[in-house]
């Protein structure tokens, strides 16, 4: 009786623990991902998306780099696994650019609402790939996203004057939204066969490695020679917010609940919109607003 007791102890406390990361580890990612998008939205303007991407990727590799020395990683990794690695970081990349172009030419708010999206991407690959389900609360949570999303990318004054039109930035962020969310997949993948650490520095090389290429071969200068000192701090600053964000997520992923992990993470746009309503006054119409809103509830819905 006493042993039974004591089992059921041990494996509430375990589901408990579980539970416990699986949520600092979404608030680690929400808040991480959302003050970087904020600034990434902010110096996409001034020096270009690729620029900003690029640098902060590097700054956060190098972030990573230290943490190897607390952390010691090793490099028996599966042939699967290598396969799947530059693949992941492919989609990394490929999403934040577009990401980041979209906040290049449209308005922070929309954008980062919009984004919500690949939360719902990376359920729909995770419900048609991995067999995995969602609950009927779970699915009034993803339509409440998709809806939201509509809401807030849709420029209404032209809906109103009979010319349907997209938000600027809006398609963008939608093809980055697709991206973003099949990488989590795929991260999810990894992670639980190499771990969070691994996971993190050879994606952070694979991405450097990729912008390297492709700048390469379509000649895009990646050089911030005109750019001031402030501003390259700040790219400096973001990369590691972002690899800590993502550290922080790939761990939760190895020990925590990624249905719980994800949706928290995904609310990210929350402290974006906060942020640009706060810092740079951004406009959104009343219908946006509630687009925005409905996102962010369908978010936290999607949590249980």
């Amino acid at each position: 009786m006493f042993a039974t007791i004591t089992l059921f102890e041990k494996e509430k406390t375990t589901l408990m623990s579980s539970t416990i990361i699986s949520l600092l580890s979404g608030l680690g990612g929400m808040f991480g991902w959302g003050i970087y998008d904020f600034f990434a939205g902010v110096y996409s303007k001034k020096i270009g998306p690729y620029k900003t991407f690029f640098w902060s990727q590097l700054a956060g590799l190098f972030f990573v780099l230290l943490l190897i020395f607390v952390f010691p990683i090793t490099l028996n990794i599966p042939v699967l696994t290598i396969i799947l690695l530059p693949i992941a970081s492919f989609f990394y990349s490929a999403g934040y650019l577009f990401f980041m172009k979209g906040f290049e030419i449209g308005n922070i708010s929309i954008v980062a609402a919009t984004m919500n999206l690949w939360a719902v991407f990376t359920m729909l690959i995770a419900f048609i790939f991995m067999d995995q389900r969602l609950s009927t609360l779970q699915s009034m949570g993803v339509l409440m996203i998709i809806s939201g999303a509509t809401l807030a990318s849709l420029n209404w004054s032209d809906i109103r004057n009979k010319r349907f039109q997209l938000s600027s930035g809006v398609k963008e962020t939608v093809f980055g939204a697709f991206f973003f969310g099949a990488f989590w997949n795929l991260s999810e993948l990894i992670s639980e066969k190499i771990g969070w650490l691994q996971t993190t520095f050879f994606v952070k090389i694979g991405i450097i490695l990729f912008l390297l290429i492709f700048s390469f071969l379509i000649k895009r200068e990646i050089y911030l020679t005109k750019a001031t000192t402030k501003t390259k701090l700040m790219v400096v600053l973001m990369g590691i917010i972002e690899a800590g964000a993502v550290a922080i997520v790939n761990f939760g992923l190895t020990t925590g609940d990624a249905i719980l992990i994800t949706p928290i993470a995904s609310a990210l746009s929350v402290v974006t919109i906060t942020m640009a309503i706060i810092f740079l006054k951004d406009k959104i119409t009343i219908l946006q607003g509630i687009g925005i809103i409905t996102a962010i509830f369908g978010i936290i819905i999607t949590a249980f």
